[in-house]
């Protein structure tokens, strides 16, 4: 946006995300995401203007809090009464207990996908921005995450053979977003969850309000250039994958000699992957590969990773009757 009352283009906002010209629109049916906060509504809004009679709005309504019915309700009349298409969806499966935002939000996924892969909608936009983007930055900072994980919130990616999620507001601040749903007349939302301190985004939060200094939106640009970086470490280690990498009675070899740390362990975190059937966390992967550059074994996600001039990675065996797994190595 050029100036504090500009609309973002979202067509070419969209198209730059997955990688087309800005003047190249999408032509499928839309889902928009919706919670009810503002940021949401002003991406129907501006997807409303953009795409007219292509769009529907997905609220997920995960039962969590008494509010949770009234607020998908009072959705679903603004929608109406701008004739815009609404769904709600209704999470099953009883009360979350631990861990609520990160299962939450793979149930929210997992609900929105499927309904646009039976309905034919091929993309699905959220309402992610700059300010979103900077709290991940900080939280994966503070977890030592490795490149990949810097590089924050992707701007596109697939959840279905033929559902791609977009988030084409990544570089928009959130006061502009607010701002646009406020000027379109939209009632927004609060969700109490989001000034949870239990929580760590709210944390980071918190801290980004607390000090000026961190420019969220300048923090937001680092996350896209390591995102960039992120892309051409992947070409570069699917490559690697290829010469370098084989199977053998069920383990798999994999030839480090003289790749750099960041393919190393890009090589070493695809073989724990392929072989645990789950990802390891990139601090894990970098304490293995020095493990292993030290000559010495290591366990982890219940992978065992033996030195040599090949490094050997296998499932770890299962237990004895009475025994114990091996743990991860240290």
């Amino acid at each position: 946006m050029s100036g504090p009352n500009a609309r973002p283009d979202l067509a070419a906002l969209i198209a730059a995300a997955l990688g087309g010209s800005p003047d190249s629109a999408p032509v499928a049916r839309i889902a928009v995401a919706v919670s009810g906060g503002p940021d949401s509504l002003a991406l129907l809004g501006l997807a409303a203007d953009a795409f007219p009679d292509r769009i529907t709005a997905l609220t997920v309504d995960h039962r969590l809090r008494p509010d949770s019915v009234a607020e998908a309700a009072g959705v679903a009349a603004q929608c109406a009464a701008r004739g815009i298409a609404h769904v709600t969806l209704v999470r099953g499966g009883g009360d979350i207990i631990a861990n609520v935002q990160a299962r939450a939000r793979t149930a929210r996924y997992a609900l929105m996908a499927e309904w646009c892969a039976q309905n034919a909608h091929g993309l699905l936009l959220t309402a992610h921005h700059a300010d979103d983007q900077a709290e991940t930055l900080l939280m994966r900072l503070n977890r030592a995450s490795s490149s990949g994980g810097l590089a924050g919130i992707r701007a596109a990616r697939l959840l279905r053979p033929s559902v791609m999620l977009v988030r084409p507001l990544l570089a928009c601040r959130k006061a502009d977003l607010v701002a646009i749903a406020a000027a379109d007349g939209w009632q927004a939302v609060d969700d109490p969850a989001n000034r949870d301190s239990r929580h760590d985004r709210t944390q980071a939060r918190v801290l980004l309000a607390a000090h000026p200094a961190l420019d969220a939106g300048a923090l937001a640009a680092s996350a896209a250039h390591l995102a960039v970086d992120a892309e051409a470490l992947s070409w570069a280690a699917d490559l690697a994958w290829q010469s370098r990498v084989r199977e053998a009675d069920g383990a798999l070899l994999v030839d480090a000699g003289g790749l750099p740390a960041a393919l190393v362990q890009r090589l070493l975190a695809r073989a724990v992957e392929t072989l645990a059937g789950r990802p390891a966390r990139g601090g894990d992967i970098a304490r293995l590969a020095a493990r292993l550059g030290q000559g010495r074994s290591g366990t982890l996600a219940g992978v065992v990773a033996r030195p040599g001039a090949t490094w050997r990675l296998s499932v770890a065996p299962l237990p004895q009757k009475g025994g114990k797994r091996p743990q991860k190595s240290d």
